[in-house]
């Protein structure tokens, strides 16, 4: 039997990831503390570091997230590691809208990880193949949602509703017209009366060519 030789035991360095725990309620009559405490109970026992906890009120529907916005701003400084939520309807206003920041942090190396249902682990194979599902979800919805539109359009065309500005709708040239021909009679250049009026310099030679065309005089 050999003598003299030590076992040593091997361990593992596990990296601990930085994390920034979102939180949102939709209205103000409800609160972020169920959420947070949750979270916050969830990335102690996960081993992450959480870099802070960020909450707002906002509804799912509304593109005005500042504190969303200030957590993405960490992923693509590469101040964090993952996202922790507590579900993913806290996130995304939408499919298109979650499959947008999805490929975003995806791009950064960020995970979207929620304490139930779907996790987006980019550090996974099953993370990454959900996320590339998910995009090609999030295109064909766009195709439908361009084709609804064409669809509409074309059949409002074919029932008489026309499209675009129509002929005696420039409100404001219209309400003008009577201040610019009175510019151009005083001598004044185009230009002159466009910015004296707020108008571009075509607005005023669209009003002086109709009132030619008309046939009336100054």
């Amino acid at each position: 039997m050999l003598q003299g030789f030590k076992t040593h035991k091997i361990q593992r360095v596990q990296l601990v990831q930085k994390v920034a725990i979102y939180c949102r309620v939709s209205t103000t009559d409800q609160s972020c503390e169920r959420q947070e405490r949750d979270l916050l109970e969830y990335a102690a026992i996960s081993n992450f570091e959480v870099v802070g906890v960020w909450k707002e009120t906002a509804s799912g529907t509304k593109n005005n997230r500042v504190e969303r916005k200030l957590v993405m701003a960490l992923a693509q400084n590469h101040s964090i590691n993952a996202i922790l939520v507590t579900e993913m309807t806290r996130w995304g206003r939408s499919t298109i809208d979650l499959i947008e920041t999805l490929q975003s942090l995806q791009n950064w190396g960020v995970s979207l990880i929620a304490q139930t249902g779907l996790q987006f682990d980019l550090n996974t194979a099953q993370g990454r193949l959900i996320a590339h599902l998910m995009a090609s979800i999030a295109e064909f919805e766009r195709d439908l949602v361009r084709e609804r539109v064409r669809s509409g359009v074309a059949a409002a065309k074919a029932r008489g509703q026309k499209f675009g500005r129509q002929p005696g709708q420039r409100v404001k040239a219209d309400k003008l017209a009577p201040k610019v021909l009175q510019m151009v009679s005083d001598g004044y250049s185009y230009r002159k009366i466009a910015d004296s009026l707020n108008l571009s310099k075509t607005t005023v030679n669209d009003i002086i060519k109709r009132h030619r065309e008309s046939g009336s005089q100054d």
